[in-house]
């Protein structure tokens, strides 16, 4: 049974600061023999951001919030489904659109952490 996003969860995502979890994301990865350039092509598929404002994004304290609401999210981010840390991805409710999208990127980073091939984390084709 998966678990139920709340506003409460919603809003500590929102008020996270991004660049504080994103060498979290990079040493899970880094682990796992992939690179800093990948996880940051995975990242920018996602939101549509070019490398250089996603680093503007790390060096500037950016909560989750402002992060994704600036976000292009990519077409294909419906075929990103699964369970991450205990939510069923595609069960998150729209009203928690800024939890979901955080949680679908998790995916792709944990797509990336297990070795999957860049152009299946990528959802192409």
């Amino acid at each position: 049974m998966a678990m139920k996003v709340t506003a409460k969860k919603n809003e500590q995502v929102a008020n996270m600061i991004f660049g504080s979890i994103y060498p979290h994301y990079l040493s899970r990865i880094e682990k796992n023999g992939r690179t800093k350039e990948e996880l940051d092509q995975v990242i920018c598929w996602f939101t549509g951001y070019s490398n250089d404002q996603l680093n503007s994004f790390l060096k500037e304290e950016t909560t989750f919030r402002t992060f994704f609401e600036n976000a292009t999210i990519h077409a294909n981010e419906h075929l990103i489904k699964g369970v991450v840390c205990g939510y069923r991805i595609e069960e998150i409710e729209d009203e928690f659109l800024l939890y979901k999208q955080c949680r679908q990127m998790e995916k792709l980073i944990d797509e990336l952490a297990k070795g999957r091939k860049m152009e299946k984390i990528l959802r192409q084709g």
